[in-house]
């Protein structure tokens, strides 16, 4: 499960540069063609907004294998580790709830995208809420995985604040 992860995780960061190449590309050159030749690239703001879309929504999946979230790992240092367990499972329930509403909301998205066309390009606009989609499965899977952990009092169960927290290769 840990290679899976980890191989998942590169490809999740291979894709991040990919699409913040793209996007840098896109503006960049949109830029310089209008100010020096004054004509440019109709279609290059759809694609870099596609592009800042997965970017934001892959990072967010990242983030959540890495527990770079934001966080208030200070307070729940200071918590008994009874309280600063029942704390992360408490939190976990609240994400995984929210995560469930914004699963809820991608999909319908999604559907209603389908049906609808970027201007220029002509791509579904499911393209756009897909990667909430996407990230709201991931983001799922990998906050109930830890959840389970923490139930099960597995080793590699990550519990904000705990003094022998790894901050991230423990997924």
């Amino acid at each position: 499960m840990h290679k899976l992860l980890s191989r998942c995780e590169r490809v999740i960061e291979w894709l991040l540069a990919l699409a913040l190449a793209v996007m840098v590309l896109l503006v960049f050159g949109n830029v310089v063609l209008r100010y020096v030749f004054d004509s440019g690239i109709a279609s290059a703001e759809e694609v870099s907004r596609l592009m800042f879309v997965w970017l934001v929504f892959l990072g967010a999946i990242l983030a959540t294998r890495q527990h770079a979230h934001l966080g208030v790992e200070m307070v729940q240092a200071r918590l008994a580790p009874r309280w600063r367990r029942l704390c992360a499972l408490l939190s976990h329930g609240l994400m995984l709830y929210v995560l469930v509403l914004f699963l809820q909301g991608s999909w319908q998205q999604t559907l209603i995208g389908l049906q609808t066309y970027s201007t220029v390009l002509g791509f579904p606009m499911a393209l756009f809420s897909g990667a909430g989609l996407l990230c709201a499965i991931a983001m799922l899977l990998l906050l109930g995985l830890n959840l389970l952990r923490i139930l099960l009092g597995h080793p590699q169960a990550h519990i904000p604040g705990n003094p022998d927290a790894t901050g991230g290769q423990d997924l």
